[in-house]
């Protein structure tokens, strides 16, 4: 046992920790295990069994400011190569433990912020512990920065900081531009609190902050940190292959039958032109359209989402004039091709 670990044992104490406090004695105790004491690491094992304390394969914690993100299975979007290249980046440094481990995602909502944080953890075998702002911010005056310092005691002090990641979601409700702020006192005791809680962040704790204001950020928090990612870089191509990959991901999940017709599937989304939405909310529209359609008719889903990207009802003409095939109008319209044929005859 080394003296850090009697050290950090009477901190926790003191400071009234019991979390902390029973994970180190843990610690401890499977130190003197590995040593060959395996009868004073049991030892301490049956002292902690007494205060029902176990050893579980996953380890979960309770915290006052904190919360354990559990939904890791969700579509993961398909990023651009510049940003995909600054995640791979961060995941090297996290890796190396140099001290590099502050990093803010910035970026309009749905650009895949969050999402790429949830990326991140389940690659490298992290747990995600969220803050909830909600508890941090007090309407009282001068409150706000004392949670904001509590909290980052309570991260600082997070046992086996190695396995996780605190996610600072919309960073922006209590860190905004001090000298722009409506209530310019209250607004920089807290960014303020943020500042110095940075600066004294425990360099094992991996730390991502998100915000779509980057823009009244303080500049001295972006300073803060050790890399800024843009998420605002998609193109309509990118944006193209997003729609593609969620598809993808539907037809292989969906327990219905629908039409694989990834050919006019495109050609219905490229009706966007240059304003395709952005992942979050081009996710829920064809998800959306697949959710509602008729389990019984394979290619309602395709009808549906045609109406939701152009806004017009199905007209023979119109879908001719956008450059659909009598094959996939007549797929939309549920017509022949020789009857559109007909019908674009006639007209």
């Amino acid at each position: 046992m080394k003296k850090s670990d009697v050290v950090d044992l009477i901190k926790y104490h003191v400071d009234k920790n019991n979390v902390a406090f029973k994970q180190k004695a843990l610690e401890i105790a499977d130190e003197f295990k590995a040593m060959g004491d395996i009868d004073i690491g049991s030892y301490i094992n049956s002292l902690l069994a007494t205060q029902g304390v176990f050893v579980p394969q996953e380890i979960h914690y309770s915290f006052k400011y904190l919360h354990q993100v559990s939904d890791l299975n969700k579509t993961v979007f398909k990023l651009p190569d510049s940003i995909y290249d600054d995640l791979r980046g961060i995941m090297n440094a996290i890796n190396r433990n140099n001290g590099i481990n502050k990093f803010l995602f910035v970026g309009k909502p749905g650009t895949g912020k969050t999402e790429s944080v949830k990326v991140i953890s389940k690659i490298l075998n992290k747990t995600i512990y969220k803050v909830d702002f909600d508890s941090v911010i007090d309407s009282r005056l001068g409150q706000t920065a004392k949670n904001i310092s509590e909290l980052f005691n309570e991260i600082n002090n997070i046992p086996y900081p190695e396995k996780v990641i605190v996610l600072m979601d919309e960073i922006d409700a209590i860190a905004l531009d001090r000298i722009s702020s409506n209530d310019i006192r209250e607004m920089g005791r807290a960014t303020t609190a943020v500042l110095k809680g940075l600066d004294e962040l425990n360099s094992n704790i991996i730390l991502i902050a998100t915000t779509n204001l980057y823009k009244y950020l303080d500049d001295a928090l972006s300073r803060r940190f050790n890399l800024i990612v843009n998420f605002n870089q998609y193109s309509t191509s990118d944006l193209m292959d997003v729609a593609v990959a969620i598809m993808n991901d539907i037809y292989k999940d969906t327990d219905y039958k629908i039409s694989r017709n990834i050919k006019l599937f495109k050609k219905i989304v490229g009706l966007y032109d240059d304003k395709i939405p952005l992942p979050g909310n081009l996710n829920n529209v064809i998800r959306t359209t697949v959710a509602f359609s008729d389990p019984n008719d394979p290619n309602d889903y395709l009808v549906r989402l045609y109406k939701a990207v152009s806004g017009e009802k199905m007209n023979i003409s119109q879908l001719s004039e956008e450059g659909f095939t009598l094959r996939e109008i007549g797929i939309l319209t549920g017509k022949s091709k020789s009857s559109v044929a007909r019908i674009l005859e006639d007209k």
